[in-house]
């Protein structure tokens, strides 16, 4: 079987930095318990009608146009099925990698050897792929309304859950940025942090005294707000459900006081709060580095894949 150490013509190219195999691992093994019951578990129909000396050929296609990702799970699926069963590894040769552009008919990848083992893990195999291709679809389009602009695509921990590697490796591929993988690597100063913490400083302070080695980023909803955050001493503001002219407004105020006071050369600033592809361009344009779009992760339709059995 290809892994994704062969050549680029047999195997999907990792998005850097990929998916850990320890990952894929366990969430594929989850993923067939879901569907075979507890393992080895079972196929009623496809162990009845299909013999275990069956073998054949199958084809991932996809029937719509869009961005692929996901691939980087297809050979963990086959052998783990093929273990369960106890049957041989099916051979894997891909066309595409994560990342690609594809259209409506193309084979992504082509599938050889045990019927059984291709059947019973056609379902878990598209789970994965679709999902991820369908995320890394929506990344992609915004990444190219962006283009041009300076600014970037973010997503959020609005994650499928279980499935947060996936979702945020997904938007990777699409040509997106992750922000923050959790609670844990990033402060992130809301409003009832504040009302907890008793003010923006007081909470920025407990934050740096706590976790020194954490960037703290502050939201924001008006001007002032975000110039009190500044103040105060966060290292990026989350402007959010700002209307255009007072988020550029609040972009320029920054700007203005960067590299003074005390303030940093570049504070980072990123957009968020109702966010659609048609407002893309005119959001970047009023100079913020990043918008946040959690509907990448939280919304996004899957991309149709199939895997068809060639008769």
């Amino acid at each position: 079987m290809t892994t994704p150490d062969s050549t680029p013509d047999h195997a999907p190219a990792a998005v850097t930095p990929g998916l850990d195999a320890a990952w894929i691992a366990r969430t594929v093994e989850t993923a067939l318990d879901e569907d075979l019951g507890p393992a080895p578990g079972r196929d009623v129909t496809t162990q009845a009608t299909v013999p275990p000396s069956a073998t054949g050929t199958a084809d991932l296609v996809a029937r719509e146009e869009g961005t692929v990702a996901g691939l980087v799970t297809v050979t963990e699926t086959l052998r783990q099925t093929a273990r369960r069963l106890g049957l041989p590894e099916p051979e894997v040769t891909f066309h595409a990698q994560d990342g690609s552009a594809v259209v409506p008919g193309q084979v992504l990848a082509t599938l050889t050897g045990s019927t059984q083992v291709l059947l019973v893990a056609e379902r878990t195999l598209l789970n994965l792929a679709s999902r991820a291709s369908g995320v890394a679809s929506a990344a992609a389009a915004f990444s190219r309304e962006l283009a041009g602009t300076g600014a970037q695509v973010l997503d959020t921990r609005k994650t499928t859950p279980g499935l947060r590697a996936l979702d945020k490796y997904a938007v990777r591929a699409g040509g997106g940025t992750n922000k923050r993988m959790g609670l844990y690597d990033v402060a992130m100063v809301k409003d009832n942090h504040v009302v907890a913490a008793g003010g923006v400083g007081a909470a920025i302070r407990a934050v740096r005294a706590t976790f020194p080695d954490v960037l703290v980023q502050v939201e924001a909803d008006t001007t002032a707000q975000a110039m009190e955050a500044l103040d105060a001493g966060a290292d990026f503001l989350l402007l959010d459900n700002m209307p255009t002219a007072v988020l550029a407004a609040t972009v320029a105020a920054v700007r203005e006081r960067q590299g003074r006071d005390g303030v940093a050369e570049h504070v980072e600033l990123e957009a968020t709060g109702n966010l659609t592809l048609d407002r893309a361009r005119e959001v970047a344009s009023t100079g913020v580095d990043y918008l946040s779009v959690g509907a990448l992760t939280h919304s996004a339709p899957i991309l149709d894949l199939a895997l068809d059995l060639r008769a």
